[in-house]
């Protein structure tokens, strides 16, 4: 009877210490041959990964895989919560027909020292519908082997039941017109549609759509009617950071930005980045960007996809002054996915600079330079790019709604607001 006891204890503490661990749904790229991952809204190259549920929007995702041969893939996808946990949904309840789908739009790269095939899709489409708002975690794989991920990425469908008005200042409650800018919002919605505002809605907050400084807000600071007020949240401070560097490498003839030479070393081109400098100590310089996105583009070709070559990418940093303990790393979205390993730039004693070199493929590019204190896990840009209240940033607030006795959180609205603007 004792052993029979115990056994039940020991599966019960197993089976609650599974449940438990949380599964890995960052953006990863598992397989070091893909190559210039995007996904966003069709004819909407720099916009945010969401689309309107039952509409007729569609997300396009685009990526390349550097082999002389054709890989046969399919995607699937998964719906988790706003923490971007898979939720308790199976798939026949968020999506209609087969949770899987094959890629049959990719071509073959042409007039390029690198051999490529460029894979292009859209949804949903005639082979899935999604029936549920979310968050949804994309991944492909090989056709014979479902279990050989190369890859995921994520993107969310909204109901819009709810309005969200986003602002941003400077006036911060912690400094005033200084190094920081803090966000605040107001969500609005029609009566009866959320009972229990303070235990149903919960709210994501991003800056350029980074992962490491997100903030999950789920407390209000007041409700009334049919608002809820988020306001004066130490969290929803962020530090101001600097508008993002930019380089190209849209043309290998000729003089392109933000780059000194464009050279070729068999086998690949070879960009070497003019040397960056530390700007915490400089006064702020406005700058259009994009907010960390980048677009593929040989100025050269009638098609960039599949006429786009890649070049090995040489940045160096020279810094002024010794930092503390902790890694540089380069950010944009083209260092989404990546292993940090990939974008950790490493110190050269010889010439006291840090240097990294990534494959990139043609095209313009927004990075920037983030240090990572010795056990942090954010990026902090006080150290490097510096921290300047007017820059531009891209603040998007996502809400979700957790009704009582739902499997699931219900994408229901989001806001986006510019800070400087």
């Amino acid at each position: 009877m004792l052993i029979r006891f115990y056994s039940i204890a020991v599966c019960l503490v197993l089976a609650i210490s599974a449940f438990a661990q949380r599964v890995d749904t960052d953006i990863r790229i598992f397989n070091k041959n893909i190559h210039s991952l995007k996904i966003a809204p069709v004819d909407k190259p720099y916009g945010v990964p969401i689309i309107a549920l039952g509409s007729d929007e569609q997300l396009n995702v685009n990526f390349d895989l550097i082999d002389y041969d054709a890989h046969y893939l399919r995607y699937s996808i998964t719906h988790c919560n706003a923490d971007w946990q898979p939720s308790r949904l199976i798939d026949s309840e968020f999506v209609s027909g087969f949770n899987q789908a094959d890629i049959t739009d990719f071509a073959q790269s042409e007039g390029t020292f690198t051999h490529y095939f460029n894979y292009n899709f859209t949804f949903p489409n005639d082979d899935m519908q999604i029936l549920k708002s979310g968050n949804y975690l994309l991944k492909v794989s090989e056709q014979d082997d479902p279990d050989n991920v190369l890859f995921q990425t994520r993107f969310s469908v909204c109901e819009h039941t709810v309005n969200v008005a986003v602002e941003t200042t400077s006036r911060t409650d912690i400094d005033y017109n200084d190094a920081h800018q803090q966000v605040s919002f107001e969500v609005t919605y029609k009566p009866g549609t959320i009972q229990n505002p303070y235990q149903e809605l919960k709210a994501l907050v991003t800056q350029n759509s980074r992962t490491d400084n997100a903030v999950m807000v789920e407390n209000p600071l007041m409700v009334g009617g049919n608002k809820v007020t988020y306001d004066h949240n130490p969290t929803l401070i962020f530090n101001a950071g600097n508008e993002y560097r930019r380089m190209e490498t849209v043309n290998v003839n000729a003089l392109n930005m933000g780059v000194s030479r464009i050279e070729y070393f068999e086998p690949y081109y070879h960009a070497t980045v003019n040397p960056d400098q530390p700007r915490a100590a400089t006064q702020y310089l406005y700058d259009q960007t994009q907010f960390g996105r980048f677009t593929i583009r040989n100025a050269e070709a009638n098609d960039s996809h599949t006429q786009a070559d890649y070049i090995i990418t040489h940045f160096t940093l020279e810094p002024d002054d010794m930092l503390p303990k902790g890694k540089i790393y380069l950010q944009g979205e083209f260092t989404q996915g990546l292993s940090p390993s990939a974008t950790q730039l490493r110190y050269e004693p010889e010439s006291g600079t840090y240097t990294c070199d990534i494959m990139l493929k043609q095209g313009h590019y927004n990075y920037q330079y983030l240090f990572v204190p010795d056990g942090g896990k954010v990026g902090l840009t006080s150290y490097i790019e510096g921290d300047k209240y007017q820059t531009i940033n891209e603040y998007l607030v996502k809400i979700y709604s957790h009704p009582m006795g739902e499997r699931y959180d219900h994408f229901v609205g989001y806001g986006v607001a510019y800070s400087g603007k």
